[in-house]
């Protein structure tokens, strides 16, 4: 079984930069692929961008591409999301989450979750 504890949301202007990081404990980490997923006040839970279990894959939304990077380590457990550019839009409650395989941008495929982050961009 695989913890995951989100950090590094905030309140920000728009056009600023954001950095979270998702650290794991349990488990085999090295195994799951990691997907950061947003949350806003009455919307749907969202899926933001995906890393394989190597790090060699990626997803991205198209709502993100080009402003969102997501990377891990997996000696240090952990998988980061460099937000950059944050719109309003982007204000959500951030959640990452592993699996081991299934439909990456599906979250009912994720097997476990942290707690969420809140990220907040001010116009």
């Amino acid at each position: 079984q695989v913890q995951l504890v989100e950090s590094g949301g905030g309140l920000v202007q728009a056009g600023a930069s954001l950095r979270l990081s998702c650290a794991a404990s349990g488990g085999t980490f090295s195994r799951y692929t990691i997907g950061w997923f947003r949350q806003a006040p009455g919307k749907e839970r969202e899926c933001v961008a995906v890393i394989s279990w190597s790090g060699g894959s990626t997803y991205y939304a198209d709502s993100v591409k080009g402003r969102f990077t997501i990377s891990r380590d997996n000696a240090k457990k952990k998988v980061y999301l460099q937000m950059n550019e944050l719109k309003p839009e982007d204000t959500a409650v951030y959640y990452c989450a592993a699996q081991m395989n299934g439909a990456w941008v599906n979250p009912n495929q994720y097997d476990y979750w942290g707690q969420g982050t809140q990220v907040t961009v001010s116009s």
